[in-house]
C-alpha cells in the first residue's frame, strides 16, 4: 500500500512562482495543493519543510548509465540510486552501450532491466546508426523518447557519417532527433597533429583544441541546417561553445520549437583553466573550453536560446581516467551534484530559482513530452525534491554514490543540500540516505 504524505511550511517552487503551499500525496499522486492543509488521517506521514525549497523531481535529458556491457564503470542501480539522492526523479539514458540500442529489441533490453533495478523514473533513446533507419520507423512514440545520433564519435563510437543516413534520419524519424554534434574529420586532423607532436603524452590541457571549438561549430550548423531543411524536431545536447549559442531562437515558446538545445552542468562550472588542477577527471566530448563559452553558455540559458540544462553522466573508473590522454576516455559522473550545483548559481544570484526549475523541471518534460511528470500539479505523479538552500556539505569519497567512487566535485562545498526525493510517491532519500521504497516506472509519452 502507497503511503500518504503531507509536505507542509516548504516554499513551492513551480511555473515561474515561488509560493507557500502545502502538498498532499496519496495513491501515487500530488492529490492537494494549497495552504494551511490538515493532516488527514493518523496514516499520513507529515514532513516540515520550513526554511526549504519544493521543487518538482528533476529530469535529466542526458544520462550514460552503462548497462548493459559496461557495468564495471556503472549501472542503472548504482546510478539512478545517485540520482535520487541529486533530487533526480527521471532520466533519459543514451544508446551507446555494448551492444549499442539501434534496434527496438535492444532497447526493450534496457527497459526490462530498469524495471527491476532503476530508482527513478526512466526512458531510452534508440540510436541512429548508418544503416538502421529501417528500424527507426518501428518506433512508438509513445514509449521511445528521442532517436539519438553521433555525429562525432565518443564513448561507444555510434559514429553516424554516412551523408544518405542523415538525411534519412533527418527526414523521416517523428519524434526528436538528438544529436552529439562534433565534426569527426576536424577532429581526426587536429589529434593526428597533436600525436605527431607529443605522441601518447598529450597534455590534458590539448582537448579543447583537439576537440575544437571548430569542431563543434561545424557539425551543430550542419544539424541545424538539415533540421531546417527536413522540418525535423531537433535537439542539441550539450553546447560548448559561445559561438553554437547563436544558432539558436529564443523569439517562439518552448511548445513552438522546432530546435531546442541543451547545455551541461560542466560546461558552465568549469573552463579550460581548471585541466591543470583537474586533468582528466574533466575530460569531455564536447571538451570544456574556455571561460567566455562557460559564460555565454550561461547567458543563452537565461535568455532562452538553450533550453534545458543536463548532465550528460558518464561515469568511468579512476584507473581508465588516469591513462594517458589518447587512451583515458571522456566523461564524468555528475547526476548527483547537479541540484547542489545549481543551486549555486541561485545562491550567488547569477539565476533564479525559478529559472533553474524551469529549464531542469519543466522543459524537458515540455520537450520530451513526457507526461503528467515536471512540474508540481494536482493529478499529476508525485515527483517531488525538497532542498535546503542553507546547509553546507562538501563532496567526499564517503558520500559519492556513483559506482566508480569519485567526482570530479571532490573537495567542493556546496550551500544547497537535498533533504527529501519522493519518486510516484514513494519516499526514496531522505536525509543523506538511499531508502529501500523503489517505486521507478517507465516514463511514457504524450505524443
Amino acid at each position: 500500500m502507497k503511503r500518504k504524505f503531507l509536505i507542509k511550511n516548504g516554499r513551492l517552487v513551480n511555473e515561474g512562482e515561488i509560493t507557500e503551499k502545502d502538498i498532499y500525496i496519496e495513491d501515487g499522486r500530488i492529490a492537494e495543493i494549497d495552504m494551511h492543509l490538515n493532516q488527514r488521517d493518523s496514516d499520513t506521514i507529515v514532513i516540515d519543510a520550513a526554511g526549504s525549497f519544493i521543487l518538482p523531481g528533476l529530469i535529466d535529458d542526458q544520462v550514460h548509465f552503462r548497462e548493459p556491457g559496461l557495468t564495471h564503470k556503472g549501472n542503472i542501480y548504482s546510478e539512478s540510486r545517485a540520482a535520487v539522492a541529486g533530487g533526480v526523479t527521471s532520466f533519459i539514458e543514451q544508446p551507446n552501450t555494448k551492444p549499442a540500442a539501434t534496434t527496438i529489441e535492444k532497447l526493450e533490453e534496457k527497459y526490462a532491466i530498469a524495471a527491476e533495478t532503476a530508482w527513478a523514473n526512466y526512458g531510452f533513446n534508440i540510436g541512429g546508426a548508418n544503416d538502421n533507419i529501417e528500424e527507426l520507423r518501428k518506433i512508438d512514440p509513445t514509449k521511445v523518447p528521442a532517436v539519438k545520433v553521433f555525429m562525432g564519435s565518443s564513448t561507444g563510437n555510434m559514429l553516424v557519417d554516412d551523408a544518405k543516413a542523415l538525411e534519412a534520419i533527418f527526414s523521416e524519424v517523428k519524434i526528436p532527433v538528438i544529436t552529439h554534434s562534433e565534426d569527426e574529420e576536424t577532429i581526426r586532423k587536429n589529434m593526428e597533429e597533436a600525436i605527431a607532436k607529443y605522441g601518447d603524452d598529450i597534455p590534458m590541457e590539448m582537448h579543447p583544441l583537439i576537440r575544437s571549438r571548430e569542431a563543434c561549430i561545424k557539425s551543430s550548423r550542419l544539424a541545424v541546417e538539415l533540421a531546417k531543411k527536413h522540418n525535423t524536431r531537433l535537439h542539441v545536447f550539450h553546447i560548448s561553445t559561445a559561438e553554437e549559442c547563436d544558432l539558436f531562437d529564443n523569439s517562439l515558446p518552448l511548445e513552438k520549437k522546432r530546435i531546442t538545445a541543451e547545455a551541461c552542468i560542466h560546461h558552465l562550472w568549469f573552463s579550460d583553466e581548471d585541466y591543470a588542477s583537474k586533468g582528466s577527471l574533466i575530460k569531455w566530448n564536447p571538451a570544456v573550453k574556455e571561460s567566455r563559452d562557460r559564460e555565454e553558455i550561461l547567458k543563452a540559458v537565461i535568455d532562452g536560446r538553450i533550453d534545458v540544462m543536463a548532465t550528460d553522466h558518464a561515469p568511468h573508473t579512476l584507473e581508465e581516467k588516469q591513462n594517458p590522454y589518447t587512451s583515458a576516455p571522456s566523461g564524468g559522473p555528475l547526476v548527483q551534484h547537479w541540484l547542489p550545483a545549481m543551486m549555486e548559481f541561485v545562491r550567488d544570484e547569477r539565476m533564479s530559482i525559478e529559472m533553474m526549475v524551469q529549464k531542469a523541471c519543466h522543459n524537458p518534460a515540455i520537450l520530451f513530452n513526457i507526461k503528467e511528470r515536471g512540474f508540481i500539479r494536482e493529478g499529476y505523479w508525485a515527483d517531488i525534491t525538497i532542498v535546503d538552500p542553507s546547509r553546507p556539505w562538501s563532496v567526499t569519497k564517503e558520500n559519492i554514490l556513483y559506482k566508480c567512487g569519485w567526482s570530479p566535485f571532490e573537495g567542493t562545498t556546496f550551500r544547497a543540500r537535498v533533504s527529501h526525493t519522493f519518486v510516484n510517491g514513494s519516499l526514496v532519500y531522505e536525509n543523506g540516505k538511499v531508502l529501500e521504497n523503489r517505486a521507478a516506472q517507465r516514463l511514457e509519452f504524450d505524443r
